[in-house]
């Protein structure tokens, strides 16, 4: 999803030496003496786009993009077999962002995530609430071990024979794992094809959960089996490892966000990551507001956009 704003190319970008052999791709766009902002991409795994640079203002901001460890243009990848991913952890990534923000000088920004994107942004912001100015997130998830096992099991009782085909793509040797680690056991096998055959069962029920979304369009990157591969890997790493967190910790410790201001945006439709986690966040974030999409389901939605660039617009503001 990209925003409405023109075109742009960065003007500075570079590799962040992370450690543990990572270089992580960062680049910042918009105006140098702008507000200082930052995107958190979904997935795990998706990396950033060029048209994610359009959300922001390039007049008001100056706003970072990076590709998360393992993904996109930051290196290794996550589809190449020997990628350590014991390396790549909330933690690490949470680092990563502390590490941009000192070497760009950044004494607070505004944080912009999406899906997944919402549970890094909430994780670093309850780290370091005195580095954030506001945050926008939308289709909000906090990866936790319930909403693992809702969108990977329980949510197959809307979408019966998609799950059936998830489920039958799993060797009867690995059946007595839960799915999310019987996939991520196949996604890691020595077998190229046992690889490949996981990533496309993964990805295809990726979109079966997200197709509630009005006019939902598949999503042509699955088509690439290096990005589904990267993709599905990190997905069912994060997701079995509950994003390296406490469960429900983002909602138990919500109340650290308390006095920066934030913006929630959630479909109602959305079934892969059903509406009560937004709200039970509002409801103990109390600087935040909740706005529902009557029209989406995790993403999209005629009025998704209106509600970002404003929020945007609201938070540039001194």
């Amino acid at each position: 999803m990209s925003g409405p704003f023109p075109h742009i190319e960065p003007y500075e970008s570079g590799m962040l030496d992370g450690g543990d052999g990572h270089q992580v791709y960062w680049e910042c766009c918009g105006n140098p003496a702008g507000k200082p902002a930052l995107f958190l991409h979904g997935g795990p795994g998706s990396g950033c786009s060029a048209g994610q640079r359009r959300f922001f203002d390039p007049h008001l901001y100056s706003a970072m993009l990076l590709d998360q460890r393992g993904s996109g243009r930051s290196r290794p990848l996550a589809n190449e077999l020997d990628a350590d991913l014991n390396s790549n952890t909330t933690a690490h990534l949470i680092a990563d962002i502390e590490a941009l923000r000192e070497m760009h000088d950044v004494k607070r920004w505004v944080i912009l995530g999406l899906s997944w994107g919402t549970t890094l942004g909430l994780a670093y912001a309850q780290a370091y609430p005195h580095r954030v100015n506001a945050m926008v997130l939308g289709f909000v998830t906090t990866t936790s071990r319930r909403e693992v096992r809702w969108i990977t099991e329980e949510v197959g009782r809307i979408f019966p024979q998609e799950w059936d085909r998830f489920v039958t793509a799993v060797p009867e040797h690995l059946r007595r794992l839960r799915l999310v680690d019987a996939y991520a056991t196949m996604l890691a096998d020595p077998d190229p094809i046992i690889r490949d055959n996981a990533a496309r069962e993964w990805c295809a029920w990726e979109e079966a959960h997200i197709s509630l979304t009005p006019g939902h369009i598949s999503d042509p990157r699955y088509e690439d089996p290096q990005f589904r591969l990267r993709f599905a890997r990190l997905v069912t790493h994060y997701w079995r490892h509950a994003a390296f967190l406490e469960e429900d910790q983002l909602i138990r410790d919500a109340a650290k966000l308390n006095g920066i201001p934030g913006v929630l945006i959630h479909g109602r439709y959305d079934v892969s990551g059903p509406l009560a986690t937004a709200w039970q966040l509002s409801q103990r974030w109390t600087t935040s507001r909740l706005r529902i999409l009557d029209d989406a389901g995790h993403g999209g939605g005629k009025d998704f956009m209106p509600l970002v660039l404003g929020a945007l617009k609201e938070f540039a503001e001194p």
